[in-house]
């Protein structure tokens, strides 16, 4: 008996090398037929009757609903026009730019789905990393999402290389990311901004898998507004506290002008050593600032007369 005990380590062995061969033929064989094989919908078709489907409550229920599948030659197209036609109009109003300093970053904090205004304290600046900020237009539900994924994206980097990614590393990567995505209804315009290595970094990155670096970018509805504050008051040797005053003014004067932007203009700074949020005014407030109300002097008052 004592081969009893080689005897089966020796089948042990067989088994296992049986199990690291390739596909039998046979099992082969039987995936072609599997293959092959094409389901039978002849059940699922409208003409089937409904087991025990009386001609009283059931009739209805009788016939499956059906449609027909558009017949398109550019699907992309068609798509594209789908997707517009069911798309609700959004609207804010964020801007960035880069100066001696680092990065001025702001936002306002409103939301809306078409003429409904259903936030007015949304966060539209939002955090990355220590060192990084990603500012929000378009989808709300995208932009939060994404920025969130690229958050974790890039602190994996870090965890993996022993050092944080390039404000350039991060625009990529959410750009491939979007890109993957695009034809698929996502609607992002977001501006990355931070600081790195390098120094101060500034790139827009949109849901087409757009990406461009720049000086200065403004995103929205309220955009056009913005630029025009912007373009007549940048200067690069500007202080915190100028390039501050700028973009609370370009945010307020949007607001002013767009009516799907408003709320609070937030104000972030981006330098050397990392974030910072500068200040949060009501858009209302900043009007009476920039705009205080002057007292006329009264050309002619009614005065009541005593009775004689």
């Amino acid at each position: 008996m004592s081969c009893s005990i080689p005897s089966i380590n020796f089948l042990c062995s067989i088994f296992v090398s049986v199990l690291r061969l390739p596909l039998p033929l046979r099992d082969y064989q039987s995936s072609r037929n599997l293959r092959d094989m094409k389901l039978d919908t002849s059940g699922l078709e409208s003409a089937a009757p409904l087991v025990g489907a009386s001609s009283g409550f059931l009739d209805g229920f009788a016939d499956a609903p059906s449609f027909e599948v558009p017949t398109t030659n550019d699907f992309d197209g068609f798509q594209k026009e789908a997707i517009q036609m069911v798309k609700p109009a959004k609207g804010t109003t964020t801007l960035a730019f880069i100066f001696k300093d680092g990065v001025m970053v702001a936002a306002d904090s409103r939301a809306s789905m078409g003429g409904y205004i259903s936030s007015q304290s949304v966060k539209k600046i939002i955090e990355i990393n220590p060192y990084m900020l990603g500012t929000m237009a378009g989808g709300a539900a995208d932009c939060q999402f994404w920025h969130r994924n690229l958050g974790i994206k890039c602190r994996l980097h870090e965890l993996a290389n022993k050092r944080r990614i390039s404000v350039t590393g991060a625009s990529k990567l959410l750009a491939n990311i979007l890109y993957s995505y695009r034809g698929m209804g996502l609607s992002v315009g977001t501006m990355i901004a931070g600081w790195d290595e390098t120094g101060p970094g500034l790139y827009y990155v949109d849901s087409e898998g757009g990406r461009l670096k720049g000086m200065r970018f403004s995103v929205g509805s309220g955009s056009p507004y913005a630029y025009g504050v912007l373009d007549d008051g940048y200067r690069y040797d500007m202080s915190v506290e100028e390039a501050a005053e700028l973009a609370r003014r370009a945010i307020y004067h949007a607001t002013f002008r767009d009516g799907a932007s408003g709320g609070v203009a937030s104000v972030y700074h981006v330098g050397p050593n990392g974030w910072k949020k500068l200040s949060g005014d009501d858009v209302g407030e900043l009007h009476y600032h920039y705009y205080p109300v002057v007292e006329g002097a009264v050309e002619q008052e009614m005065v009541e007369v005593a009775a004689a």
